[in-house]
């Protein structure tokens, strides 16, 4: 990522060449309705924050399989319009997460790095070398689907 990653030192980030501009790629993260779209995990949104996505505003999500479902949200920490998006992602009893998202224009296409890795409760307590292979398959998945939603949102090419 273009400076250090404030999620953790174990953080490994992933990373997906994208066929559509970064304007498309931001178009999708800053429509949180379409958060559980493309975060793996994320089972529906209840609410998005007016100011979405500077910093301190919140998705107000659920996450599990019905009829376990859990209600938490995620917040903005950081936010470099059209570039970087800095989460607190929480899920308890699993506990909190930190998430970096950059994306690196190429034109027509893009570069997005995602980095995540848990930072309280019973997730940070699983050894990195455990929890960073998981969270990175977790992490390609999420990428895909941004991917296909940010490619379906670019303008078509001639």
């Amino acid at each position: 990522m273009s400076e250090p990653s404030r999620t953790s030192p174990h953080a490994q980030p992933v990373s997906r060449e994208i066929a559509a501009p970064a304007s498309a790629v931001w178009a999708v993260i800053a429509d949180g309705w379409t958060f559980s779209s493309w975060v793996v995990g994320t089972a529906r949104i209840r609410a998005v924050d007016s100011g979405w996505p500077r910093p301190g505003s919140r998705i107000h999500h659920s996450f599990g399989t019905w009829p376990l479902l859990l209600n938490d949200q995620t917040h903005v920490v950081r936010e470099e319009t059209g570039r970087l998006l800095e989460l607190t992602a929480r899920g308890w009893p699993a506990g909190e997460a930190r998430v970096q998202i950059e994306i690196r224009p190429e034109g027509d296409r893009c570069t997005v790095l995602l980095g995540e890795d848990a930072v309280s409760g019973p997730g940070a307590l699983v050894p990195p070398v455990v929890r960073q292979p998981l969270i990175g398959l977790r992490n390609r998945e999420t990428l895909r689907r941004l991917a296909m939603l940010a490619e379906g949102k670019a303008a078509p090419r001639e």
